[in-house]
């Protein structure tokens, strides 16, 4: 799940950095990520509060981020998240997928099932990567496609954490529209769901967003934005007996993904 500003170390417990252009990008970074974390619009003293800044650094360093479009200035003198990120966030999910194929393609070989991986972007679920099954009835999913998240596993994996009254926001706004006869429709039919999730350690899609497929779904662990992997396949062969010995699998990539991810790059 996304980090929340409260758990991230203020600047004022940082140790120095080497200079002083070092330590301007480090405190603009965080910045853009408190704002992120304040739901993209934030004010200077809110800014200033969080972070432990004096708020004449704060505007000097809000100013250069202005000018170079990574945030705009509100009519209500509030600050918010700037078009020039979109691109660099796209850039960076289609980087993500790509690393996260090799991880996804050791699930194939190991499970016999697609593998996938999704990100939590807004209100929606987004596929950024999958590897397909070498079964010749196998799943298929476009990366690129948007999902909401209640009929998903990943979409439970994704929210699994997050606080009840957040989850029923994001529904109320998304709607729960049944892709089949399983679908979960209620709030606190999702939020059982969700429970379930955090007692067994991973996520079900059973038949909930095409009758016949069943995805089992793992959040990977302290990535630099939400993210899960999961594998579908059709309910026949993604039995109970089968999620037994997958589940281990799948709790055990993402670890080892989490890790990649931590340090930069790829896997080698």
């Amino acid at each position: 799940m996304p980090t929340s500003s409260s758990a991230r170390t203020t600047d004022t417990a940082k140790p120095a950095a080497s200079g002083g252009g070092v330590q301007s990008l480090e405190r603009a970074f965080d910045l853009l990520e408190r704002m992120a974390d304040a739901g993209g619009e934030v004010g200077l003293s809110e800014l200033s509060a969080s972070s432990g800044l004096p708020l004449p650094t704060i505007h000097r360093l809000m100013r250069t981020l202005v000018a170079c479009g990574y945030v705009r200035q509100q009519p209500n003198r509030r600050y918010a998240l700037g078009p020039r990120l979109i691109r660099l966030g796209e850039s960076a999910s289609r980087l993500l997928g790509t690393w996260a194929r090799p991880y996804l393609a050791r699930l194939v070989e190991e499970t016999g099932e697609t593998a996938n991986m999704a990100l939590l972007d807004g209100d929606e679920i987004v596929y950024v990567a999958q590897v397909p099954s070498k079964h010749s009835m196998r799943m298929f999913t476009e990366v690129g496609r948007r999902v909401l998240p209640h009929s998903t596993g990943v979409g439970k994996a994704l929210l699994a954490d997050t606080p009840a009254d957040e989850v029923r926001a994001l529904l109320a706004r998304t709607g729960m529209p049944a892709a089949t006869e399983k679908t979960i429709t209620t709030p606190d039919g999702f939020l059982d769901a969700l429970e379930d999730v955090r007692r067994q350690g991973y996520a079900v899609d059973d038949n909930e967003q095409e009758i016949g497929v069943r995805c089992l779904a793992v959040s990977v662990p302290h990535s630099p934005t939400a993210a899960a992997i999961s594998i579908s396949g059709p309910a026949g062969r993604v039995t109970d007996a089968a999620t037994e010995k997958i589940v281990p699998v799948l709790q055990q990539v993402a670890v080892e993904l989490s890790e990649a991810l931590a340090s930069s790059g790829p896997a080698s």
